[in-house]
């Protein structure tokens, strides 16, 4: 039996991402982020109400995107909880900060996997902004590498629960992409 529940949207799984930005002063910020998609190869898109990262976006037009695991749970709630205007988010949460190599945007150390991007286009909407960002750079920290590949049962990346409101780890392989449909063919 199922049941229904109206116009209500969930899209799973949602990523847990930290959109780290540059303010005027060179201050880094950092901002959990769940409505995050890829769109292709080299693109993602965001969807962000208006906040101290899309005033820096706006400025800098760099970015650097960063995926929370089960190690930074709590400090990536943080960064999604607490505003960054007047307070160093990244200082009270003890995170360690380098420049991309590739854009005016900070890395954080704390976070294995990272996207350096550049804004392709900060779309108004009725909430903020729609955010498309390029890929130009990926950096990853190798302790989360098999055989040259990201493994994200070593990752261990966590996901929004839009339903439960809870973070959840993702991890487990249940079969190979592009060869388990191949037995109806």
């Amino acid at each position: 039996m199922r049941k229904n529940f109206g116009k209500k949207t969930i899209i799973t799984p949602l990523p847990v991402v930290i959109i780290g930005t540059y303010d005027e002063n060179g201050v880094p910020n950092a901002m959990n982020a769940a409505w995050a998609g890829q769109i292709d190869s080299h693109q993602i898109i965001i969807s962000l109400a208006k906040h101290k990262t899309t005033d820096n976006l706006l400025l800098k037009n760099e970015f650097t995107v960063s995926f929370a695991t089960k190690d930074t749970a709590a400090a990536s709630d943080y960064f999604g909880i607490e505003s960054g205007k007047g307070i160093n988010k990244i200082e009270k949460a003890g995170f360690h900060v380098t420049k991309g190599e590739y854009t005016d945007a900070p890395v954080f150390a704390e976070y294995p996997l990272t996207l350096e991007c550049k804004v392709v286009e900060m779309k108004p909407d009725t909430e903020g902004y729609l955010l498309i960002g390029e890929t130009v750079n990926m950096t990853v920290h190798e302790s989360i590498l098999t055989d040259g590949k990201i493994d994200l049962g070593k990752m261990e990346p966590i996901m929004f629960d839009s339903a439960m409101n809870k973070y959840r780890v993702v991890g487990e392989i249940v079969c190979d992409a592009f060869k388990a449909g191949a037995q109806f063919k």
